[in-house]
């Protein structure tokens, strides 16, 4: 399956060419058109949809490398058919996703005028972790088997820093983030402080996407460490500077305080207490406090350089 979903993603780049108040805007009079197609539906209700009408409605996923026989074996499966019907009992209805896709439109075409609403395709993907959401443009597809809850059994094997967010309350998480990931440069910048602000300005967008979701769920803490961290704010800065972080080009760091980690890496007692990816909250708090200082717009923001946002944000962690 890990096969077919990197020529799934070859063919449809090809194919497309606590409630918060914080951010919130007036997006009633943007007009968006949701086009959501099942294909998990169409795919495994085999009563219904023959394999070419599929593939004539379909042609992206269904790359010409796969022979008929693998699909029509994968409609057949037994594990396959167990992992639809779980799904459906999650997402029998997708009245909710989609109120909260139509929202999410609304607010990145709120701040980027020339955004085109994608095609959106829901599907099984063998809970492939890696490519749970494919953004393209002008095409989305997403993993619905990804987001059935945290405890559900099928999730019984990955580490509960990954399962944490197999949520549905994340999946509009993840939709933001990867149509983000299309948004914004790559950062090419080399000093710990540039990389933790650099994501600390993907978080801000989030923010200005998804003014409605808690901070917790953006950045996908476990209520406890998120605790943790709002507590221990001044301590982690203070860390940081002892330690001679913020100016190194040591691409552990990004290891220890940036990447997706059980928790981060301090080399204390109380590690196991933290959550993976501290540095990006750290980043996002300075972006935060420059914005309060500095009004701009998400645009003029995404353009700043990390060095001045750092110069002017004036940051002081709580205590």
């Amino acid at each position: 399956m890990r096969i077919i979903l990197s020529l799934l993603i070859i063919s449809v780049s090809f194919f497309s060419c606590q409630k918060q108040k914080r951010n919130m805007v007036d997006t009633s009079h943007i007009n968006i058109r949701l086009n959501l197609d099942r294909f998990d539906l169409d795919f495994y209700n085999t009563k219904e949809k023959r394999l070419e009408d599929l593939k004539t409605t379909y042609p992206f996923l269904f790359p010409i490398q796969i022979e008929d026989s693998v699909w029509i074996n994968k409609r057949k499966n037994k594990d396959e058919l167990e992992l639809y019907s779980e799904t459906q009992k999650v997402y029998n209805n997708l009245e909710d996703v989609k109120a909260d896709l139509r929202s999410l439109f609304k607010h990145v075409r709120y701040y980027n005028k020339g955004f085109m609403s994608p095609k959106v395709i829901t599907m099984l993907t063998n809970i492939d972790h890696d490519n749970r959401v494919i953004y393209a443009d002008s095409l989305l597809l997403i993993s619905l088997d990804a987001y059935l809850g945290a405890k559900h059994p099928f999730y019984n094997d990955y580490p509960a820093y990954v399962k944490q967010n197999n949520t549905k309350d994340h999946l509009i998480v993840d939709v933001a983030n990867s149509i983000i990931a299309k948004q914004m440069r790559p950062n090419n910048k080399r000093t710990f402080v540039d990389k933790i602000i650099y994501e600390g300005k993907r978080m801000a967008v989030l923010d200005a996407y998804l003014p409605s979701v808690l901070d917790r769920e953006k950045i996908g803490f476990q209520e406890e460490k998120y605790v943790w961290t709002l507590n221990n704010e001044e301590q982690i800065w203070r860390y940081f500077i002892e330690k001679d972080l913020l100016f190194s080009t040591d691409k552990n760091l990004d290891r220890r305080f940036i990447e997706l980690a059980p928790f981060s890496k301090f080399y204390l007692e109380e590690d196991n207490q933290t959550p993976g990816r501290i540095g990006v909250w750290v980043g996002w708090q300075i972006v935060k406090a420059y914005m309060k200082n500095k009004p701009v717009s998400l645009r003029e923001l995404i353009n700043t350089s990390e060095e001045k946002i750092f110069r002017e944000s004036k940051y002081k962690p709580r205590k």
